[in-house]
């Protein structure tokens, strides 16, 4: 199930086969006659997955289902991938009703919905795909969109840390009624080579950051056009400047849950986000839908080189 180093912290590849197929933490799923993947409507007995999903080395996961069919559609194009004649680019997980997933090539792209509880049922069942699939050393990207502290709009960040409201590097989740706490940690030399692939010729920066987690839109991100506010605009202000003052760069509602999965699993991951508004400017998001939609290809054009760079090795 894993071993520990000299500091106890669980070592990464204690998560993995000698040959970069994945092992679960969890021997009840050896036990099961089928495993459901039910958000996914995938399962052991009813799907081949090793067939389907054996290639894959990289899972992207975003917000919204369109989105992710974007992002699937650019990287075809991008890496000059061949669908199968006859076929188009379709859901694999339409039956589900939750998330949506296209494939291209070795890629896997899957909307997580919004917030820690939607994204947690699906880094479950994606990393049991993989498991199941027997897919060899995948890399889980998260890429999103995020309120900034006091960077440009369409900055892209990388994060080379996550944590919590209250400024904690970790997951805090309850399971059978006690707390469990585990570490946030993203591949540091990953976030390098990701920041490394921007190019003097982008129209957009890209910076590495302290991403701030948080379990609400309005209320937790200290805003103050939802339908409650008991603080103040002062409250809020402050409250931003510490969050600046300690190095956090950016807030979004899913990086502590993803960046301690994908740690706890022993995935190497990495989040990137650009932001659409600069909090210290303002709480809503102005700027229009046209120009948001091109900031939001800006975290993609970097995965996708990185990508693309990989298979280039390969």
């Amino acid at each position: 199930m894993g071993s520990k180093n000299k500091n106890g912290e669980i070592e990464e590849n204690s998560c993995r086969n000698p040959d970069g197929t994945l092992r679960l933490r969890n021997r009840n799923i050896e036990h099961l006659q089928e495993d459901i993947l039910y958000h996914l409507a995938l399962g052991t007995e009813s799907h081949d997955l090793v067939k389907m999903f054996g290639d894959v080395k990289f899972v992207c996961m975003g917000g919204t289902a369109n989105r992710m069919k974007h992002l699937a559609q650019y990287l075809k194009t991008e890496m000059n991938f061949e669908l199968p004649t006859g076929t188009s680019l379709c859901d694999l997980t339409e039956n589900s009703h939750r998330f949506s997933m296209y494939k291209v090539g070795p890629i896997l792209c899957v909307n997580h919905g919004m917030g820690v509880p939607s994204i947690g049922i699906l880094l479950h069942e994606i990393t049991k795909l993989m498991y199941h699939a027997k897919a060899k050393n995948p890399i889980f990207f998260r890429i999103g969109t995020c309120g900034g502290i006091g960077l440009k709009e369409g900055t892209v960040i990388v994060s080379k840390s996550a944590v919590d409201e209250m400024g904690n590097a970790y997951h805090t989740q309850k399971i059978c009624g006690k707390v469990v706490q585990r570490p946030a940690k993203l591949d540091h030399q990953l976030v390098k080579d990701l920041i490394s692939l921007k190019k003097s010729d982008d129209k957009f920066n890209v910076v590495e950051g302290i991403t701030m987690c948080a379990d609400d839109f309005y209320e937790g991100q200290g805003r103050t056009d939802g339908a409650f506010c008991d603080h103040t605009e002062e409250d809020k202000f402050n409250y931003l400047k510490e969050l600046q003052n300690r190095g956090v760069t950016n807030i979004e509602m899913e990086a502590v849950a993803f960046a301690a999965f994908t740690h706890y699993a022993g995935i190497k991951a990495a989040l990137i986000n650009v932001a659409l508004v600069n909090r210290l400017n303002g709480d809503q998001v102005t700027t229009p839908k046209e120009v948001l939609l091109e900031w939001q290809n800006h975290p993609q054009i970097i995965v996708g080189r990185y990508i693309k760079q990989i298979l280039c090795k390969n």
